[in-house]
């Protein structure tokens, strides 16, 4: 059993807590953090120690936070998970390496990942299929843009994930309405072709410093909230001609990319002709990480690992037709805007499927998401977040 010490952000996020449980599980002392103590992670038995910062969208309170935090705390690993976080670590890496490693690539290549842009400029140089994206930088760029392209088109946040800010127009008018709006909300924004969904395909990776795929799996969507795009609620491992072709184009982007750490790079199928398009690649641990540990490949352990030792053996082989699903609150919510609710509440009351937060032998986090909740449920903000509006 290891004997090392970790730090994991966003202790409320169910990808965190498959973090905490896969390090936990190895032995390894985990310390969490997160703004509230009352937190879903928190309450997991592998979780050692309970840190309460800031808001980390109060970069310089957050950093003044956790910066002592880890010079005290002696830790092997900070895995920052969730995209709050991701930004001012990333943004303080040379101040936080000085204390710990940090479980991201350096900046630099960071960016490649964080910025849909600038990944997509690299798949385009590469190969990669991809929609046809423009990149307007002013309002006056929309002109020329908006009488090439085919209607209808996607609206897409540079930076951001979960669909928040995404928005399909019909019409030049609607895309002139719509576009400078959400560059207020959101900053610089996409406009691509529209790819009829034919369904979606996630290539989970990890990938040594030489760009060497070190571990995969490759999921499919079953289910989503909301139901026309974003977080999947439930989903299925698969490995079959197209699953394989992903993985190929998964790999040849990131090598593209220098990429080295964890990263999902999300494909949609085209509904016209079955064929790949690039979506965006995250740059940190999934929502659905809990399915790839279930199906063989302990990603967090694996990358702990390597962070540690330099590198790892390769980890290629995972269980295919595993599934996993999102009950609270993915499920429901599917479930509450869903049609054909008689014949879809037997789906939300099956428990045989493994859950990402439910679970017989750890059942604290199932207790810290309700006390999440109550804690939150006045919170418009947060309401909004998990509504995906």
């Amino acid at each position: 059993m290891e004997r090392g010490t970790v730090f994991v952000t966003d202790a409320q996020m169910r990808s965190s807590l498959a973090v905490i449980r896969s390090l936990g599980r190895q032995g390894l002392q985990v310390t969490a953090g997160e703004e509230t103590i009352w937190s879903t992670g928190f309450l997991s038995k592998y979780c050692a120690g309970k840190v309460v910062y800031p808001s980390p969208r109060e970069s310089e309170k957050f950093i003044e936070c956790l910066v002592p935090v880890l010079e005290r705390g002696d830790y092997d690993v900070i895995f920052p998970v969730a995209d709050a976080c991701l930004k001012p670590v990333i943004e303080n890496e040379r101040e936080i390496s000085r204390y710990t490693q940090i479980a991201l690539p350096p900046s630099s290549v960071f960016q490649r990942g964080f910025d849909k842009g600038l990944t997509l400029q690299i798949a385009a140089e590469n190969s990669i299929p991809c929609p046809k994206t423009y990149f307007p930088g002013r309002d006056e760029d929309l002109s020329p843009i908006l009488e090439a392209i085919d209607y209808p088109v996607v609206l897409k946040p540079r930076v951001g994930s979960g669909r928040r800010g995404v928005v399909i127009c019909k019409s030049p008018e609607e895309v002139i309405l719509r576009y400078r709006q959400l560059v207020e909300q959101f900053g610089p924004m996409l406009i691509q072709e529209y790819i009829p969904y034919g369904g979606e395909l996630g290539v989970y990776a990890l990938v040594n410093r030489q760009c060497e795929m070190r571990a995969v799996t490759v999921q499919r969507r079953l289910r989503s909230y909301p139901i026309d795009g974003g977080p999947s609620t439930l989903r299925e491992t698969i490995r079959n001609e197209l699953s394989e072709t992903a993985i190929d184009l998964a790999y040849s982007l990131l090598h593209a990319m220098r990429w080295s750490g964890v990263a999902m790079v999300e494909f949609r199928v085209d509904g016209r002709d079955g064929s790949l398009k690039l979506m965006e690649v995250n740059p940190r641990f999934w929502g659905s990480l809990q399915l790839s540990i279930l199906s063989g490949v302990d990603f967090p352990y694996l990358l702990y690992k390597m962070i540690m030792e330099g590198d790892v053996a390769p980890v290629l082989d995972y269980t295919q037709g595993v599934k996993c699903r999102w009950l609270l609150p993915g499920e429901i919510l599917w479930y509450l805007i869903s049609p054909q609710k008689l014949k879809n509440i037997r789906e939300i009351l099956r428990f045989d499927i493994p859950d990402d937060i439910i679970s017989l032998s750890d059942p604290g986090p199932t207790l810290g998401f309700a006390l999440a909740t109550l804690r939150y449920s006045m919170d418009r903000e947060m309401w909004r977040f998990v509504l995906r509006r």
